[in-house]
């Protein structure tokens, strides 16, 4: 067996993200990239907390007591939110689990890891726009200009789809069929794929987008639908920016539609409920959404307080009034009443 501190951090981590992740896990990039993300943090605490540089870093630095320091930093100092904290210390947990199955030396390492309990997270507020607040967002951009009606198509997509940002940035035109009845592959977490109907209008917004940006389907199956100015995929960060920017649009016109922080993921949510209110079947929302667990589906049943205000309505009996007040009391209490110093009355309410 080969000594574990002959061999580095960096043997190891490179071997889970390039080996491990992508051919026994088959996790897609865009996990990967997630994972890849917390152990750069990682490296960023050893060298400005502990002042240890990542150059063949042995491995006797992971240790439980590091990794609780490493999750602290990351809520006290870099601001992360409990939830992104806990994903983070989720990733080393499943590090330090492979590590104890390349090599046994790391189990307690793995055991010590594992029994510490992830902090308690409340539970987020689901938020989602309404009818009349999703119709408003679509109407700020100015579909005259390329710029405009690429947003446009964009954000309509994104809503009729009920996509995730991951899912829109990694589309492609092959993924589109725009022949009867039109229909868009996405390709999902975990590298599943679903069908998903198109609306008309969304098919008109992409035929026009298309028609404008001189792309050629045939030539362009292997091409990002929407991309940037510079002619690149649009990167998920992109996409918020212009999500904001027709977001704060929407607020100076009728900012009572826009209360809740939304992000691109809102226009997903606004889907699924628009779905539900219009009494959709939840496994129908399950599959457009790309569900595995419908368990995940029924939040957006127990999310929406005006469905439960209409059902409760439905069942609502007749009550009654509240009766008047008794009239009050014309008995003098004044000779019975407590003393006026409150203070010295308790004082000496034992010595009576």
């Amino acid at each position: 067996m080969k000594n574990s501190n002959a061999e580095t951090f960096g043997f190891y981590l490179n071997k889970y993200l390039t080996i491990y992740l992508p051919g026994q896990r088959g996790l897609s990039t865009n996990s990967i990239l997630s994972y890849r993300d917390t152990f750069s943090l990682l490296i960023i605490f050893m060298k400005s907390e502990k002042q240890i540089m990542p150059e063949r870093l042995p491995m006797s630095f992971l240790t439980k007591d590091i990794l609780m320091e490493f999750a602290e930093w990351l809520e006290t100092t870099r601001g992360c939110s409990l939830s992104s904290r806990n994903q983070r210390f989720v990733v080393l947990r499943s590090f330090c689990r492979w590590l104890s199955i390349e090599n046994p030396e790391f189990l307690k390492l793995s055991e010590d890891v594992y029994a510490v309990k992830l902090k308690k997270t409340p539970k987020p507020s689901m938020s989602y726009l309404s009818a009349d607040a999703m119709g408003c967002l679509l109407s700020q951009p100015d579909s005259a200009t390329s710029d405009g009606l690429r947003d446009l198509t964009l954000l309509a997509f994104t809503y009729d789809t009920g996509a995730r940002v991951s899912e829109i940035t990694d589309l492609k035109f092959k993924d589109i069929r725009f022949e009867a009845p039109p229909i868009v592959k996405i390709t999902g977490k975990g590298n599943k794929t679903r069908i998903v109907p198109l609306l008309p209008q969304t098919v008109k917004y992409l035929t026009e987008y298309m028609k404008r940006s001189s792309i050629n389907l045939m030539d362009a199956q292997e091409q990002h639908v929407f991309r940037n100015r510079s002619g690149g995929k649009l990167s998920r960060y992109g996409i918020k920016y212009i999500l904001d920017k027709y977001v704060k649009s929407g607020k100076e016109s009728n900012p009572l539609l826009f209360t809740e922080k939304i992000s691109p993921h809102t226009l997903r949510h606004s889907k699924a409920m628009h779905m539900l209110q219009a009494g959709n079947n939840i496994v129908y929302i399950r599959d457009i959404l790309g569900h595995s667990d419908l368990n995940t589906t029924e939040r957006y049943a127990r999310a929406d307080t005006a469905m439960k205000r209409d059902a409760l309505s439905k069942v609502e009996i007749p009550m009654p009034e509240p009766a008047d007040p008794m009239p009050r009391s014309t008995l003098d209490f004044a000779e019975h009443k407590v003393e006026d110093d409150m203070a010295n009355w308790l004082k000496n309410f034992s010595k009576k």
